[in-house]
């Protein structure tokens, strides 16, 4: 998903000066009461809503994308044998027990070694990969690993919350509709809609169709290279269905519009593009680098939170918006106070 022409802006043209107090390290008091920036690219403004507005916005008869994946409690906190502490932040489920990880201190996690949870939960380091994770195997006395996970692991804030996960987060930190286990952070764009909310979009003639895309570290991975076209992406799982293949298929003959919640419905929609906007039905491991100069296929609309200087989200959204627009607008939110990040407020982009 490269550009499809032309010269592209270097990853220094993506950075921003963001004063702290507004990374939001808690959510909303309720969800949909988070603020939110309108981007109209038509006209080249912006306008200052609430998350709710956004029944005011989308059409009847058109569709909104969601990715349904839900996080798991993938970090779990432990000690070695030593009695020094270790984390475990699963990653990859590869069957039979076994996870791709990411571990800390990783000089200390060599194959051979074991990382104590909790009485009758280890984890046992048995190899390191290409890319420096490791491979896991998780060992419960009774039980099974899946619910050791559930019932130990803690919630996998993003590395920029600085603070520890609180009972509340367990809920706060998915969205309502999550179904599909298997991401290691949310679909923050998603933790805005209530059931209310997506009932009264469906009551005005807006069908809800689902994907899934399990997110992973990749996400907060920061382009560390000044020309982007040199940056690794992380593969990330990702998969439509019949039922939604179809849908956007009616979508479209009827005349009506995509519009996709968040990077990882973008993703997975131009991933599966078979041409004149519409999706193939199926599954694939996507390393979709959307950036300056990509030709849109599907996504008409998006949804998106605020995203960290120099990513490949704020990336992605500026080849949405247009790079002038985009930094126009998160200069504007700056300006005005919004909160960023993965408990922050929103932007949709018309």
């Amino acid at each position: 998903m490269v550009p499809s022409g032309g010269t592209e802006r270097p990853t220094s043209a993506y950075d921003f000066h963001l004063p702290p107090e507004l990374i939001a390290s808690e959510p909303a008091l309720q969800r949909d009461e988070s603020r939110l920036l309108v981007i109209r690219r038509d006209r080249g403004t912006l306008e200052h809503r609430r998350f709710r507005d956004l029944v005011d916005l989308i059409a009847p008869g058109d569709a909104l994308v969601v990715n349904t994946s839900r996080v798991l409690r993938a970090r779990l906190l432990g000690t070695r044998d030593s009695g020094a502490p270790a984390e475990v932040l699963l990653i990859r489920d590869l069957g039979d027990d076994r996870w791709e990880a990411m571990v800390n201190p990783g000089g200390k996690l060599r194959p051979g070694r074991r990382v104590r949870i909790v009485p009758g939960f280890q984890v046992e380091i048995e190899s390191v990969t290409e890319r420096r994770t490791r491979v896991v195997r998780l060992h419960v006395d009774e039980g099974t690993a899946a619910d050791a996970i559930a019932t130990h692991g803690h919630v996998p804030l993003p590395p920029y919350i600085a603070r520890a996960d609180a009972p509340a987060d367990v809920e706060r930190y998915q969205t309502v509709y999550a179904r599909e286990p298997g991401s290691v952070a949310a679909p923050t764009a998603g933790l805005h809609f209530t059931p209310e909310l997506l009932a009264t979009l469906a009551q005005r003639g807006v069908q809800r169709l689902d994907v899934v895309l399990h997110v992973g570290p990749g996400t907060f991975k920061p382009v560390e290279v000044e020309d982007p076209a040199a940056h690794v992406m992380h593969e990330e799982w990702c998969a439509i269905s019949a039922e939604t293949a179809a849908g956007i298929d009616a979508v479209r003959t009827r005349g009506g519009q995509v519009w996709a919640v968040g990077s990882t419905a973008v993703r997975t929609l131009e991933t599966m593009a078979r041409g004149e906007g519409r999706v193939r039905a199926g599954q694939a491991d996507t390393r979709a680098f959307i950036r300056e100069g990509y030709r849109w296929q599907v996504v008409d609309h998006l949804v998106t939170n605020f995203h960290l200087p120099k990513s490949t989200l704020i990336m992605l959204v500026a080849a949405f918006a247009g790079y002038d627009l985009t930094m126009e607008a998160y200069h504007e939110a700056i300006r005005e106070g919004y909160r960023f990040y993965s408990y922050g407020d929103a932007m949709v982009i018309l």
